[in-house]
């Protein structure tokens, strides 16, 4: 993130799974003649090199060089930077060819602070995933490797697997077949539900407050869930709606995308997931001692206290980081910033604050009975999981819903697979994806298939599992 959300903001906000595992301990795989580090400072600057090789005197003369790359992909040789102040390399393999991205990683438009953790691994079906297709153009004209450094990589990385393959060809199929065509009659009808909600919520702020509180909170789910839809997606639609979130929920997209970009590369792997770490509020099994808390005595009691506080905490990180990547001069970054500015004003306008208030913590509520039980019952990855396709099947599971109204406050995320795997494809295509994923699992023998439980189960799970470790012993 542009800055480290303190430890209590981070335990109540990133509710989408809980985690008492703490960030990774630094990696070294070794190879001949090639040694992989990668160095953990407070700033989370990391350096890989190569090992220092017998020269010359000649040779000592010679100056190293590195990359200096602008957001269009465009890189030039430079004299190679200190090692211990920024990286000197950052091999990725992306379609079978191995890239460096060590003189792009800053120009990234989405920031480099998750991109490392993909030096000397496979980013194909991230890549493919996130960006759209000038992105995934724009790639193909970075550095390549030099050849010792991909073979060495070469040798140590799995292959790809029969299930990643299959994948990739079934994402070829679908964008042949105009899956990521968004329907504007759909997207009006739901902008229309929004506005509603919130002309309904102002007309009624004075007298009725508590119907006017309960539609304003239903406004601010459904904000949220339209933003993470448009934030999320490539087309230009999107691009004219990035703001939708901040200026109708109040959350920002580049705090969003910081945050929630790595849960979607990285889903459920301990350590590194953000968006699993809450302890110490919440916790999915007994933890170590030394990261436990007398609250996980009372979780399953006091459970809706942090669930509530989601949207609070999540306002707060966003202002944070606005404000920060303002000064960082992020893309976009003041627009950002008028736009959640803007927000508050309207809203304070238009609403009194007994009635918005307590909206803010009824929407975060629902928002977490929502987006908590679709990952934390699933599989949690100790080490990495190269077969990406395959992880995001064991870590997800999905929720059939049984009404016309469950079906639209999901907002999406009953279709969590086909979210985690299609991304920027917009929700309404989820339903009539969902068979060809089901099939898919079967065709490729997944472990677990395709996973799925009623709305009602599944929240019945979550909140035994919440209960059952709040009884669980350390160790």
């Amino acid at each position: 993130m542009a800055s480290r959300i303190n430890s209590l903001a981070l335990a109540l906000a990133l509710v989408s799974s809980c985690s008492a595992f703490t960030h990774p301990t630094s990696r070294v795989v070794s190879h001949s003649n090639f040694a992989w580090k990668q160095h953990q400072s407070q700033t989370k600057v990391f350096a890989t090199t190569l090992e220092a090789p017998v020269t010359t005197k000649e040779e000592e003369s010679v100056m190293p060089v590195g990359w200096e790359c602008d957001e269009e992909a465009n890189c030039v040789q430079v004299p190679a930077c200190d090692e211990e102040q920024c990286r000197t390399t950052l091999d990725v393999r992306i379609h079978g060819e191995w890239y460096d991205l060590s003189g792009w990683r800053k120009a990234h438009p989405a920031g480099a602070h998750w991109i490392d953790w993909y030096d000397g691994r496979d980013a194909t079906e991230v890549m493919d995933a996130f960006h759209s297709e000038k992105g995934r153009q724009m790639y193909q004209r970075l550095p390549k490797s030099t050849p010792e450094t991909a073979a060495a990589l070469a040798a140590d990385i799995e292959p790809d697997t029969s299930t990643q393959i299959a994948f990739r060809e079934l994402r070829e199929q679908l964008e042949k077949d105009g899956w990521w065509e968004r329907d504007m009659v759909h997207e009006a009808k739901l902008l229309g539900i929004w506005f509603s909600l919130v002309a309904g919520s102002a007309v009624l702020a004075h007298d009725l407050p508590v119907l006017s509180s309960m539609l304003a909170a239903l406004s601010m789910t459904n904000a949220g869930w339209l933003g993470h839809d448009y934030i999320h997606g490539v087309d230009k639609f999107s691009d004219k709606m990035r703001n939708f979130a901040g200026v109708a929920a109040g959350l920002g997209p580049t705090w969003w995308s910081d945050k929630h970009n790595k849960h979607h590369a990285l889903t459920n792997e301990m350590g590194v997931d953000e968006d699993i770490a809450t302890d110490p509020f919440l916790f999915t099994w007994a933890p170590d001692p030394k990261h436990d808390s007398p609250l996980r005595k009372i979780q399953h009691l006091i459970f809706f206290i942090p669930f509530s506080a989601l949207f609070a905490l999540w306002r707060v990180d966003t202002l944070q980081v606005a404000v920060n990547s303002v000064e960082e001069k992020r893309p976009g970054a003041k627009e950002e910033l008028f736009g959640l500015l803007a927000h508050y004003f309207i809203m304070l306008t238009i609403l009194p604050l007994q009635v918005w208030v307590p909206a803010v913590f009824v929407s975060g509520l629902m928002s977490a009975l929502i987006v908590t039980p679709t990952h934390q019952s699933e599989e949690l990855f100790e080490d990495y999981q190269p077969d990406w396709v395959t992880a995001q099947y064991q870590s997800t599971r999905n929720a059939v819903t049984t009404n016309p109204f469950s079906e639209w406050i999901w907002g999406g995320m009953q279709y969590q697979l086909e979210h985690h795997l299609f991304p920027s494809m917009p929700r309404s295509k989820y339903p009539k994806l969902k068979p060809i994923l089901q099939k898919f699992a079967e065709d490729n023998n997944i472990p677990g298939g395709y996973r799925e439980s009623g709305e009602f189960e599944i929240q019945k799970n979550e909140l035994g599992l919440i209960q059952a470790s709040s009884r669980g012993r350390c160790g």
